[in-house]
């Protein structure tokens, strides 16, 4: 049956935000002295919250101090300089407003913080399009834990079976499966679909305009 509601990721799903993170957490590294990655770099580096972001990029650091003091860095530089790169994947305008035409139920969660998924939802997308709108907060613990997903099929009230999740990381894929949705892995994103297919993804789409047939099989 046709699904009743699209849960989607935002980093490398939605939006393409990987330059104005790289920039803003280079700018951190540089400022505490230690070494910057590439870009292509933190496409390893991303999905998994700030936190894990800046431990991988301290090589795997144990130090909480530094990290905190990262993220409290990032969090100033990247507050000004969001969106000086980031912008939508080609297609996903078109593909939102299909599907709010075909008035399928749509929402965000992400391990980007909550202020930040917030701001970029409502710079590039209508308001009233994604509803929740869920970023990592002390309320919602980052994935793949489920806490955010149950917490979003309830206010959407529907099943989990009714429900696709969309994203572009091994992460997500083990969010939609310990909650039940229909793992879908988008190839326009930061991650291979090796790492898609090894975390569960019933299918991987290579353009956003591949989505629709698969919600409404």
């Amino acid at each position: 049956m046709p699904y009743r509601a699209v849960v989607f990721d935002l980093d490398g799903t939605l939006l393409d935000t990987l330059p104005d993170i790289a920039d803003s957490a280079n700018k951190v590294l540089k400022e505490i002295g230690s070494p910057t990655h590439t870009l292509d770099e933190f496409r390893f580096l991303v999905g998994e919250g700030v936190q894990r972001l800046f431990t991988k990029a301290l090589h795997n650091t144990t130090s909480t101090l530094k990290v905190d003091r990262c993220v409290e860095l990032f969090r100033t530089i990247y507050r000004q300089e969001w969106n000086v790169s980031t912008k939508p994947f080609a297609g996903i305008p078109e593909l939102i407003h299909e599907l709010s035409q075909r008035e399928l139920k749509l929402a965000v969660l992400s391990n980007k913080p909550q202020e930040f998924t917030t701001i970029c939802i409502e710079e590039y997308f209508s308001k009233e399009v994604f509803e929740p709108i869920v970023g990592q907060s002390s309320q919602t613990p980052p994935k793949p834990d489920p806490s955010g997903a149950q917490a979003i099929l309830q206010k959407l009230g529907v099943e989990p079976g009714e429900t696709a999740y969309v994203g572009d990381s091994g992460v997500d894929m083990q969010t939609a499966c310990r909650v039940g949705m229909y793992p879908i892995g988008v190839l326009w994103g930061y991650r291979p679909k090796e790492e898609l297919i090894e975390n569960g993804a019933a299918v991987c789409i290579d353009d956003p305009v591949d989505l629709l047939p698969l919600l409404l099989k």
